[in-house]
């Protein structure tokens, strides 16, 4: 059923009413987005509120959204804030019909409470709150336009249909037309494609040993051991993708140090590069799940940056900082005298993805990603744990986070329908900084059977594991538990990823036939 634009002698119908508030309201983020290309993209009001959205979303909502929605949260994130905003813009609606001067002062609050919003993002000037001003006294002038067009002679005061319309059309293409510039000149101020484009990987003096057959095997649904980019998993604060390029990066290291540094992406690029591959976990990671990757990262190792600036022996903590304000807190011990912890600029043999943290990021292997591996990252400060806090440390996660020793099935899916006889069970393992030692298998209630472990390429990667199984008829539960290099089993007490990280042995139900 369609509804229809219905007027009194003096208002236009609800419906009509709700539609307008609407396009006044997408004004305000196109206009506001518009504004914010030539100031910062992180001060349009939508990614503002986005962003406010992010951070003070409770901890168990944060991993329910992860959990359902996985490396999509962003979208839904998107998704659900267009439906709010849509249902208080048709609550504004509702009282233009009586009143244009209230609802336009609602718009006008609403636009001052999101530029005050905006002045309290981390990396905000003064000018951040432009974009909300701006945009909201352009959606006011909207707003008192529709319901205040010229009426027919006659007919009292009030818009006409015709008017009406007319007047709803020249907002929303006025709406639309800011945001599409908004997308098309920030695209052009920052053509990071461009800038990836022409982008030369450093040389590499000392390449790492190549992956060979015997470390990454070919089995129908197995997790091969390097994840091509487009598959690596993506969890961030970011709504809104940074736009950083290589000339705009700069990076600082201070603090506790003898003498602060500052490095434009030149200045990097004249250092030694190195290569390391590297498996990266998630806190969020629930048992079994697939926020783990590993790449072959590129870049500069971090100690010998660190080394430049001279970190006083008593700085304990590194809190790396993003372009878009995210802090993490890394333990300086994980990184000083590692090799492989780095800067890199590169994945895969690729300039890293936007997504991914172009054009430089941190890789600190066997930590949790939320304390090792800040995407975007232009500073370094050196400083103490008793001194400072980062983004999810202050949010109650553990402010050390050690990787645990995990498994996963692969193969076969869960729930599966599989013949009887023999079949194939695989998955990998990780104990990143340990290094897997083993990894057991458990039907229903049986022994625990040792599997057949791939080469391993290092401590800090994933290992793959097959084993064959002569499945009989029935329903199944098939379980998986890793033994890490240190001799150490992995737990079977379940647990869930806040603070540290998941426990718990992963499992799959089958039936076979």
């Amino acid at each position: 059923m369609v509804r229809r634009f219905s007027f009194t002698r003096r208002h236009p119908g609800r419906f009509a009413a709700a539609v307008a508030a609407a396009a006044a309201a997408a004004l305000v983020l196109g206009v506001g987005h518009l504004v914010a290309v030539f100031i910062d993209p992180v001060s349009s009001p939508f990614f503002v509120l986005g962003a406010t959205v992010v951070d003070h979303t409770p901890k168990w909502l944060k991993d329910s959204a992860i959990r359902w929605f996985g490396t999509n949260d962003k979208l839904a994130l998107a998704v659900t804030m267009a439906a709010v905003m849509a249902v208080a813009a048709a609550m504004i609606g509702l009282v233009a019909r009586r009143s244009p001067a209230w609802a336009a002062g609602l718009l006008g609050a609403l636009g001052i409470v999101v530029s005050g919003l905006a002045l309290l993002r981390p990396t905000a000037t003064p000018l951040f709150a432009v974009p909300a001003v701006v945009g909201a006294l352009t959606g006011m002038a909207a707003l008192c336009a529709l319901f205040l067009v010229p009426a027919e002679a006659g007919r009292g005061a009030g818009p006409t249909r015709r008017g009406f319309l007319l007047a709803l059309t020249a907002v929303t293409a006025g709406a639309v037309a800011a945001g599409a510039a908004g997308r098309v000149i920030g695209s052009r101020l920052r053509d990071i494609a461009a800038d990836r484009a022409a982008f030369v990987l450093p040389r590499v003096a000392a390449p790492v040993p190549p992956v060979t057959p015997e470390m990454d095997r070919v089995v129908p649904g197995l997790t091969r051991f390097i994840t091509p980019a487009p598959d690596f998993y993506r969890v961030d604060t970011a709504l809104q993708l940074p736009s950083l390029t290589r000339a705009q990066w700069r990076l600082r290291i201070h603090g506790m140090v003898e003498r602060e540094i500052r490095l434009d992406f030149d200045e990097l690029s004249a250092r030694r590069a190195v290569e390391s591959l590297i498996t990266l976990t998630c806190v969020s990671n629930e048992v079994g799940g697939d926020l783990a990757g590993t790449a072959l990262w590129t870049g500069y190792r971090l100690a010998d940056l660190l080394a430049e600036a001279g970190p006083s022996p008593d700085a304990d903590m590194i809190l790396s900082r993003s372009v878009d304000g995210f802090t993490a807190s890394t333990p300086s011990a994980a990184v000083l005298g590692n090799p492989d912890a780095l800067l890199a600029v590169a994945m895969n043999g690729e300039p890293l993805p936007v997504a991914h943290g172009y054009p430089a990021r941190m890789i600190v292997p066997g930590l949790y990603g939320y304390v090792s591996a800040t995407k975007w990252v232009v500073d370094l400060e050196l400083t103490r744990f008793d001194r400072a806090q980062a983004y999810w440390t202050q949010r109650g996660w553990a402010t050390r986070a050690p990787i645990k020793t995990a498994s996963r099935i692969d193969v076969p899916a869960a729930f599966a329908h599989l013949d009887a006889g023999p079949v194939i069970v695989a998955g990998v393992a990780w104990a990143q900084g340990r290094g897997i030692d083993a990894v057991e298998v458990q039907v229903d209630d049986g022994p625990w059977q040792p599997t057949t472990l791939a080469a391993a390429y290092s401590l800090d990667t994933w290992r793959q594991w097959t084993w064959t199984w002569d499945a009989s008829p029935g329903t199944h539960s098939l379980r998986v538990r890793a033994v890490d290099a240190t001799g150490s089993v992995q737990t079977d007490a379940r647990a869930t990823p806040f603070p540290d990280g998941a426990t718990g042995r992963h499992s799959r139900v089958v039936m076979v036939r």
